[in-house]
């Protein structure tokens, strides 16, 4: 089996790596090599590893129009020009194998039926979850159930930044700047810490797991920059602990409700420990119940291994994909949670009362009150709603935020539980 290879930076070389390290105990489970005949890179002059001598090439069509190659494997990242280059490969009648969130979660119902139309492959485990099976489980081992329920922490950034708040008790910018020294963490964090790379993630599970396609922006999607190290010491007083949560499930009308958001959850919760740069996700199903995938959601070889196995299963006939259909999104609005708020607001009588009254002109009750600290002439208050409709919460927001006592909502934060 000759592959072209697309990209050769961390995941790329994983992979070269992974199949000369490897390549005997694969030959034997597939029953022929996997050679890499070319790799397409953007600068020549760039070192590389020596596993790359003689196979280096800047032109795509090297590889495109290599009737000799079967596989075309992107890891270049990026919507474009990897989205092109799949199209091409696609229509060239070869298979492709993919690590790239941002291709397959906005034109993955498009690519699938293009693959399906000249009788290839179209295989993404590594776009989700880095190393962790969930794409080929959803669709094979899990294929029997109806699901109900996905919930997961998406994003290793996200996760070890909230981790390291919690467990050194700084604040955001004081561990992110950490990660970033560390590599867990890009220049440019906007996609991890804005929770835009988890919700891209979350559609392509959308796609699998209930058969409804949706766009990543149609997800409603918030990050973490608000949360504090004093949400997070609240939190723990509550006895929960915050994770950016993917979640998604279907009602009983067919109806998807899909999110991103910084959530408060149980201690007993299976995600509550899970920790750092690690990823989990799960998945409930009817007659299966609740499973849970845990593992390293990126770094080289664990990407790798999700590519190189996507590689075999292309030799072995399995095909993950199928059509679906768009989906039926609930809006955020008509979602219900408990929500914590924290605020500044004057520290003086008859603020409270207001606030208080506007909620309970939504509908909305509280499960608790607390003025954690003054500072000079203001007052840090802590509020935690009962289960509450969400379209509710944000027009008391708007009209809390609108008075002159209240300074700042600093924190809004999904509450686990009923």
């Amino acid at each position: 089996m000759k592959i072209g290879l697309m990209g050769l930076g961390t995941v790329g070389t994983g992979v070269v790596h992974l199949i000369n390290q490897n390549g005997k105990n694969i030959e034997k489970k597939i029953g022929e090599k996997i050679e890499i005949k070319k790799i397409l890179v953007k600068d020549l002059n760039k070192k590389r590893t020596p596993l790359a001598e003689g196979k280096i090439t800047f032109n795509a069509d090297d590889i495109l129009e290599d009737e000799e190659i079967d596989v075309v494997v992107e890891v270049m990242g990026k919507e474009h020009p990897a989205l092109e280059y799949i199209i091409k490969a696609l229509k060239k009648g070869k298979h492709v194998v993919t690590a790239n969130k941002e291709v397959i979660a906005v034109h993955g119902k498009e690519l699938i039926k293009l693959a399906t139309e000249n009788k290839v492959s179209l295989l993404y485990e590594a776009s989700v979850g880095g190393g962790i099976p969930i794409i080929r489980p959803l669709k094979q081992c899990l294929a029997a159930n109806k699901i109900y329920e996905i919930k997961g922490i998406l994003n290793g950034t996200t996760n070890y930044i909230l981790t390291e708040m919690k467990e050194k008790g700084l604040d955001f910018e004081e561990v992110l700047k950490d990660a970033q020294q560390r590599g867990y963490a890009e220049a440019d964090p906007t996609d991890d810490v804005e929770g835009f790379d988890a919700a891209r993630k979350l559609a392509i599970l959308c796609t699998l797991a209930f058969n409804k396609f949706i766009l990543p922006e149609k997800i409603y999607t918030k990050g973490i920059r608000s949360v504090s190290k004093s949400d997070i010491k609240y939190a723990e007083e509550l006895g929960h602990n915050v994770k950016l949560i993917a979640y998604a499930k279907i009602d009983e009308e067919d109806r998807l409700e899909a999110w991103v958001h910084p959530v408060m959850i149980k201690k007993d919760n299976p995600l509550n420990g899970v920790n750092g740069v690690f990823n989990a996700i799960l998945v409930d199903g009817n007659a299966v119940g609740e499973v849970m995938f845990y593992g390293q959601g990126a770094g080289m070889m664990p990407t790798a291994s999700a590519v190189v196995a996507d590689i075999m299963d292309v030799k072995n006939h399995i095909v993950i994909q199928n059509g679906c259909e768009d989906a039926d999104l609930l809006p955020i609005v008509d979602t219900v949670s408990k929500y914590y708020i924290r605020l500044i607001a004057l520290d003086k009588s008859g603020v409270m009362s207001k606030i208080t009254g506007i909620l309970g002109d939504k509908g909305i009750s509280l499960l608790s009150v607390v003025q954690k600290g003054v500072l000079g002439d203001t007052a840090e208050i802590v509020l935690i709603t009962h289960i509450a409709n969400t379209g509710k919460v944000f027009e008391a927001l708007d009209e809390i935020q609108n008075l002159k006592e209240v300074k700042s909502i600093e924190s809004v934060i999904r509450v686990e539980g009923e």
